[in-house]
């Protein structure tokens, strides 16, 4: 049990250290993306449309999408075995956890961080890659956090709403969030940016399969809550709206009551 606690002590720290030392190498590009969001998003409100007429084109062009690629394979991914599903969605939660790490570092989240690091660390290695969730038996409770969280919670707005092309609802700080999220997750560093980290390498392949993987798992997950929404909704572009909205605004507050993506749907 001593040189189990030894060696999760120096993993532990290998992992703090090596994100610490990655965000620091990229301190001038997120310097950079937090002044340009504070002068461009910092006084406007969550729902201001700027850009309605385009988002509208685009989400319609996603709705179509959605109908014709996502939702046929969603069923699909559905008919597979539970352990499958489970198993598939476990592993990319787990690598998800990866980009939480520097984020709880950046808002002084040292519970979380806590929680983030011994979650990937238990599930990586106990839990076979992540395919199994031992973590969570174990009390450990990561939130998913990124940088538009993190941009939130130091005060910055949200900025015009805008729907982006297969990526769905975001905000302007949620976009400027997406690429930076590219500087500081250790997943991304290690596949589209083809970096070594810990003798794990990768390519842009692999990091793309795991998002399609995700945004799939989602899908899934939502087959009757969205089919529901599309229904009952006067305005289903509206509907998306403030859904998005009220679930990012629950994560910047860290709020317990969920953390899965949009609350599945269900609030």
């Amino acid at each position: 049990m001593a040189i189990f606690k030894l060696n999760f002590n120096r993993i532990l720290g290998k992992i703090i250290y090596i994100a610490r030392t990655m965000i620091l190498k990229k301190i001038k590009s997120f310097v950079f993306i937090m002044v340009f969001t504070f002068l461009t998003v910092s006084n406007l409100k969550a729902a201001d449309e700027c850009f309605e007429n385009f988002s509208r084109a685009i989400f319609n062009f996603n709705m179509a999408f959605d109908d014709v690629i996502m939702e046929p394979v969603a069923k699909g991914y559905n008919k597979l075995p539970n352990p499958i599903k489970t198993g598939a969605s476990n592993f990319t939660s787990n690598i998800a956890t990866l980009l939480s790490i520097p984020n709880n570092l950046l808002q002084g989240n040292f519970k979380q961080l806590g929680h983030s690091t011994a979650s990937f660390v238990v599930n990586t290695s106990v839990g076979i890659l992540g395919i199994f969730n031992p973590a969570e038996k174990m009390g450990l409770k990561p939130h998913q956090e990124d940088v538009g969280q993190t941009l939130g919670i130091y005060g910055f707005g949200p900025g015009c709403y805008l729907v982006l092309p297969i990526l769905g609802p975001s905000t302007a700080r949620d976009t400027i969030g997406l690429l930076a999220d590219t500087f500081i997750d250790p997943f991304a560093h290690v596949t589209i940016r083809e970096n070594e980290l810990f003798g794990a390498s990768g390519n842009a392949i692999d990091y793309y399969s795991v998002k399609g993987t995700n945004a799939v798992n989602f899908r899934s997950d939502n087959l009757i809550n969205l089919e529901s929404l599309e229904k009952n909704s006067l305005d289903l572009y509206s509907s998306y709206k403030s859904i998005y909205l009220q679930d990012r605004n629950n994560k910047i507050k860290n709020s317990t009551e969920d953390q899965d993506d949009w609350g599945n749907l269900d609030n």
